[in-house]
């Protein structure tokens, strides 16, 4: 992989969900070593801090159960900012923080897409669709909306216009296992490419994966990659509060990396709800530092050995 500017930019986002603790992702990333993983592979590292939200004042929402309404606004507005300024120099790693954060790095990213002159596409590694509105719900947590965001979805009221809308068809999900009724309701009116669980079960994540990427590709698209803990197992990513069994393994997510890589697609990348104080002495941490290597172009050969001793 040819010689990168990685751009780190903290975004310690814990209001999209009640469960707290993904504030201290973003520093939980550096401790791992992400910088000194990155730096081993001769690309650059510039890390920008950990951000703050803009402060707003917005009226309650039409739906109660809504939560932390005006801090998720704060944080967009913050985050397609920051995505936007940080784009023209390099690739941008937003280190959070829960996937609340994607409101704004996708938006942002999807703004500077669209001033490049290129087509936007981007890839959900999750467990969760995210495509809620705050109108649709039932648990309020906003770390559930950020594609339904992007998307130009009702019920963001409050929020900034999303400058560039991103055509769901361009939007491919894999690692799907757990969508809500109306999630699942959006999703048959949409083209999103959806690759759940059992669509890996029976073709392996590759095919998919790569046809996806041949789509990109094709039109010389530029990908925003974002990459939620529990698109993994908790088995060897138990750092979540959303956990679902039954998701990626080690190898699996070590073959996607790989293959984003070798696409020379990938122009920005989010590490989503990481939540320390559930970790196992840095677990999950380090594999999503070593997850982050295989994107950045260490091959399969070159994983260090660790000891958790």
């Amino acid at each position: 992989m040819k010689q990168t500017h990685c751009i780190l930019i903290g975004a310690p986002v814990d209001c999209g969900k009640r469960r707290r603790g993904c504030l201290m992702g973003p520093d939980a990333y550096r401790t791992a070593g992400l910088a000194e993983a990155i730096t081993a592979l001769g690309h650059t590292v510039e890390d920008r801090g950990n951000l703050t939200p803009d402060s707003v004042t917005v009226p309650d929402h039409p739906n109660p159960a809504v939560y932390k309404l005006a801090e998720n606004i704060g944080w967009t507005q913050t985050l397609a900012q920051a995505a936007r300024d940080a784009a023209p120099h390099g690739l941008p790693i937003f280190l959070g923080g829960d996937h609340a954060l994607a409101l704004g790095t996708v938006a942002g990213m999807a703004a500077h897409a669209q001033t490049a002159g290129r087509p936007f596409f981007a890839l959900w590694l999750d467990a969760h669709s995210d495509i809620h509105t705050p109108n649709t719900t039932d648990s309020g947590n906003l770390h559930g909306t950020p594609v339904g965001y992007v998307i130009g979805r009702d019920g963001f009221d409050g929020f900034p216009p999303v400058t560039a809308k991103v055509d769901p068809a361009h939007i491919c999900m894999i690692g799907l296992r757990s969508v809500d009724g109306p999630e699942h309701a959006a999703l048959l009116d949409m083209d999103v490419d959806v690759v759940d669980m059992r669509r890996i079960d029976e073709e392996g994540i590759r095919a998919p994966l790569a046809a996806f990427l041949d789509r990109v590709a094709a039109v010389d698209g530029m990908l925003h990659v974002s990459l939620d803990v529990d698109f993994l197992d908790p088995s060897v990513a138990p750092a979540v509060g959303t956990t679902v069994p039954g998701g990626a393994t080690v190898r699996e997510g070590h073959l996607v990396m790989e293959m984003l890589c070798d696409s020379g697609s990938v122009t920005s990348l989010d590490l989503v709800e990481l939540n320390p104080f559930l970790d196992d002495r840095g677990k999950t941490a380090s594999l999503m530092v070593d997850l982050t290597a295989s994107l950045l172009g260490r091959r399969v050969f070159d994983r260090p050995t660790r000891s958790h001793g």
